[in-house]
């Protein structure tokens, strides 16, 4: 109830007007640090993560760590998935990992969260927590002005990205194996 307070009260909200093309989910924005040809195939559509075994894991150990909270998966706009919320004296978002192999994208999907929240639904003081359950580590992020300019050049050239007719060349990774399109790309 506390949290509903603090969502309907004038001191956290603001009315700010963000160019609607330039928002994208979360996921894109993960992607984006990942292979842009994984996110530019992911952006037409052409969805393979869902098979990935990868991914049902990583949903079970989502699912397994904060079993007794009851405000989790919360999808706002069909744009940005929290796996958790709590209310610590200040809104706290939480993304469960499933390791910190891609520690660079993690953090700025979350720090994307933190921007959408504050720039599109103008919601003022939200922290946010990667929790890497199988390392028992947590990393704590706050968005600052000069990781809010970095996420609006990352949307920008996410959307440059995605608008063209063909995918961006692969790059081959260690990880490439394991991607759901590695097929697309390498055979």
């Amino acid at each position: 109830m506390e949290y509903q307070r603090q969502i309907n009260s004038s001191r956290c909200c603001e009315e700010v007007e963000v160019d609607p093309e330039m928002l994208v989910g979360g996921v894109k924005v993960q992607y984006y640090f990942h292979c842009k040809t994984q996110l530019w195939l992911f952006s037409k559509f052409l969805n393979r993560e869902q098979e990935s075994e990868l991914v049902v894991i990583g949903k079970i150990i989502e699912r397994n760590t904060f079993d007794r909270i009851r405000s989790r998966n919360i999808s706002i706009d069909q744009k940005i998935s929290i796996d958790l919320v709590r209310y610590k004296g200040g809104l706290v978002i939480y993304d469960v990992k499933k390791s910190s192999k891609f520690k660079e994208a993690h953090r700025y999907q979350v720090l994307y969260y933190l921007w959408y929240l504050k720039k599109v639904k103008g919601i003022k003081n939200v922290r946010g927590v990667i929790v890497y359950p199988t390392e028992r580590r947590r990393v704590y992020l706050d968005l600052t002005p000069d990781e809010e300019k970095r996420i609006e050049d990352i949307l920008r050239d996410i959307n440059s990205i995605i608008s063209r007719s063909k995918p961006p060349p692969p790059i081959y990774r260690k990880f490439c194996r394991k991607c759901a399109y590695f097929e697309f790309c390498w055979v």
